[in-house]
């Protein structure tokens, strides 16, 4: 059982951290989230594809939060 447990929990982990370009994306409103997540899905198996995927969800292309303070990041 244990080894099962374990295995799971690698395996979500690992899902996570091929995902975690297109869900910063996400969490940070951006622009382009869905392409960023497409690109992510199809060549984040490959290094410079999920790098690339990285830097781009970082940029600062995100949308506008309207009744929010300015002062504090969101993100």
């Amino acid at each position: 059982m244990l080894e099962f447990l374990t295995t799971m929990f690698l395996t979500i982990l690992v899902l996570v951290i091929y995902f975690l370009p297109g869900i910063i994306a996400l969490h940070r409103w951006h622009n382009n989230g869905t392409p960023i997540l497409v690109c992510n899905l199809f060549l984040g198996w490959t290094f410079l594809g999920w790098v690339g995927s990285l830097i781009w969800s970082l940029t600062d292309n995100v949308k506008e939060r309207k009744g929010r303070d300015d002062k504090k990041a969101y993100y």
